[in-house]
């Protein structure tokens, strides 16, 4: 596979501390590559319509039209208009996690201790509920708007009595997942430990964001790896026509 870095030279970079946050708008045609630097990173994440915030992801339709449990290189994340918001590209640790969600403050506290500002300064300990909230009043969005988040290089497995089993080492140094955007989409995302992450210690892991201006052919595996993605690309489309 070509490395997507050689075919478009990333126009910009930027690196995301373990607990930081970020928002920022990812145009039609450039494609986001977020780098697990030192392995077992996660990200939490949510996608709107950047012209019409009321437009955002939906989870559950994204896994019932593309009959997964799991989402990876060739699917798509899709709004609740049936519109695609981002396409996964590439993705070298083969899973990431729709159904754990983040944590919010009283939780990370119970789970890894106080952390407090007063004390550990800017090593506080940070909760993805409140990092989304920072980034989502940015836009003029608060806590209705936070709905659905995807937790980008981890894996959950569920067992047959529907148990859900946290898999620990899913995502290697180095390991990356590329997101193409059809369409204008709001990006929001947080970089902290999965809520299901065993350990004992606080302690998030830094990612590479690199955006690219893309051809719209480096999507083309995931506009037609289900009939269901084709028309959710031909729907995205009809924003531009």
């Amino acid at each position: 596979m070509t490395d997507s870095t050689q075919l478009f030279p990333p126009f910009a970079e930027e690196m995301l501390p373990g607990g930081g946050h970020r928002s920022f708008v990812l145009r039609r045609g450039q494609l986001l590559r977020l780098t697990d630097l030192r392995g077992g990173a996660n990200v939490s994440l949510t996608l709107l319509n950047a012209n019409e915030k009321t437009e955002r992801l939906n989870l559950p339709d994204s896994l019932k039209c593309q009959h997964t449990a799991k989402l990876t290189t060739g699917h798509c994340l899709y709004s609740d208009m049936g519109r695609v918001l981002a396409a996964i590209t590439a993705d070298t640790c083969g899973w990431s996690d729709s159904l754990g969600g983040v944590l919010c403050a009283e939780e990370v506290a119970q789970k890894y201790g106080q952390g407090r500002y007063q004390e550990l300064r800017n090593g506080f300990f940070r909760n993805g509920t409140d990092n989304l909230l920072v980034e989502l009043g940015k836009w003029g969005l608060g806590l209705s708007d936070l709905l659905m988040t995807l937790n980008l290089f981890s894996r959950v497995n569920v067992d047959e009595a529907g148990r859900f089993h946290f898999v620990e080492g899913n995502s290697k140094a180095g390991d990356y997942i590329e997101l193409y955007a059809p369409m204008d989409t709001l990006v929001v995302l947080t970089a902290l430990q999965h809520p299901m992450d065993p350990s004992p210690e606080y302690a998030p892991k830094p990612l590479k964001l690199s955006w690219m201006n893309a051809d719209a052919s480096v999507a083309e595996h995931c506009r037609t790896s289900r009939p269901e993605n084709e028309r959710g690309f031909i729907n995205t489309d009809r924003l531009f026509a």
